[in-house]
């Protein structure tokens, strides 16, 4: 199980994922360096944020958190989510000094820009871990490996200020900008119309 929490979240652009069937010594250490280097059994693209939930089969799990262009092993993907290892990759905006508190249980590495911003590979009962990001401000690629093994709960929520996609809503400010436009143009054609 896994939660992360932050402030400032935007609209996301999907976000790419890849799983692997592992043992569980390699999923109780979800580590870069773990992931193998075979083609995924399973990929898929997903928007943030992360919420999955179900602990059934792996596409019970994928399914629950809005995972969409499945495709992969039918008998992975028809298969318990226990023990797998998932890539998780994309563009996340930060600003140094920010901030992330993770609640989880199995394993969690985060990389912002190659810098690691939460090391938590190894499974544990749930705990909860603050880490500030101490990387330049930006957009810029991440990777978070998660790892769940030993059976039991597989939950993986976590929100991150991900790259607004190019049809996000217009922030609140912008949308006044808009209607003060609006405002003034029909000022000027009441005004004009007398």
């Amino acid at each position: 199980m896994i939660g992360l929490i932050t402030s400032g979240v935007a609209q996301a652009s999907p976000i790419g994922g890849q799983l692997w069937r592992v043992n569980d010594v390699t999923a109780q250490n979800a580590v870069p360096s773990n992931i193998p280097s075979t083609a995924p059994d399973v990929t898929f693209d997903v928007n943030s944020p992360l919420n999955f939930t179900v602990a059934g089969t792996v596409a019970q799990f994928l399914q629950s958190g809005g995972a969409f262009n499945i495709a992969g092993n039918s008998t992975v993907l028809s298969g318990p989510i226990s023990p797998v290892l998932i890539q998780f990759s994309g563009l996340v905006t930060v600003t140094n000094g920010q901030t992330f508190t993770v609640t989880h249980d199995d394993g969690l590495t985060l990389l912002i820009g190659g810098i690691t911003v939460i090391s938590a590979p190894g499974p544990t009962g749930p705990i909860q871990t603050t880490q500030t990001y101490t990387g330049p401000s930006g957009t810029l690629p991440f990777t978070l490996v998660y790892g769940e093994c030993c059976s039991g709960a597989a939950v993986l929520q976590i929100s991150l200020p991900f790259e607004p996609s190019p049809n996000a809503v217009p922030e609140p400010s912008g949308l006044t900008l808009v209607a003060g436009g609006m405002l003034l143009l029909g000022l000027r054609r009441l005004i004009h119309s007398r």
